[in-house]
């Protein structure tokens, strides 16, 4: 067991304060272990991606990749738009990406869920797993969260109320911190 704590940076594709993504990490901070801390970086003040600046990144993106390269690992909500990741999650992470020979993904336990309507984010996921792997993070396969039906399974303010979801969520919290006990 190791000394300190360990750190997983979370991040929600949903900018909304009510989103259920973002309550699915506020589930799994309440369900994280107590040698584990879980901190969600808030996406909304990277600006769009210019490649232009990646030499001389905003803030907003140097402080965005500082949080990705000081976690043991990155969990990930998104939801599903258009059967496609978010635009400010593919944003953040084309932000991140460059320059490539710099960028904090590499190497990196991810852990990816996902909540949303009739299939619950699962394509999402999938390009999600697509990027992940041309950006060199290594992925968790298992467990899966994938939360189908969300509006059933959460309150109008996007509090997780499922039990059985919360125990999924719980289940990758603890293999996530397991894979990156393992890779640390």
């Amino acid at each position: 067991m190791a000394d300190s704590p360990t750190r997983i940076l979370a991040l929600a594709g949903s900018l909304r304060k009510n989103s259920v993504n973002r309550g699915l990490i506020r589930a799994a901070q309440e369900s994280a272990p107590p040698d584990m801390v879980i901190d969600l970086f808030d996406l909304a003040g990277i600006p769009l991606f210019n490649q232009d600046l990646e030499r001389e990144p905003p803030s907003a993106v140097v402080a965005f990749k500082a949080a990705i390269a000081s976690a043991d690992g990155v969990l990930i909500a998104t939801p599903e738009y258009n059967f496609s990741v978010p635009g400010v999650l593919k944003n953040a992470l084309d932000w991140a990406s460059r320059p490539p020979r710099e960028q904090p993904f590499v190497g990196k336990p991810v852990a990816i869920m996902s909540a949303g309507g009739r299939f619950g984010g699962v394509r999402a996921q999938l390009q999600l797993r697509q990027i992940g792997h041309g950006m060199g993070m290594l992925i968790l396969s298992r467990p899966e969260v994938i939360v189908e039906k969300a509006v059933e399974k959460f309150d109008p303010n996007g509090n997780l109320t499922d039990t059985g979801v919360r125990d999924q969520v719980q289940g990758l919290v603890q293999a996530l911190g397991a894979w990156a006990q393992r890779l640390a």
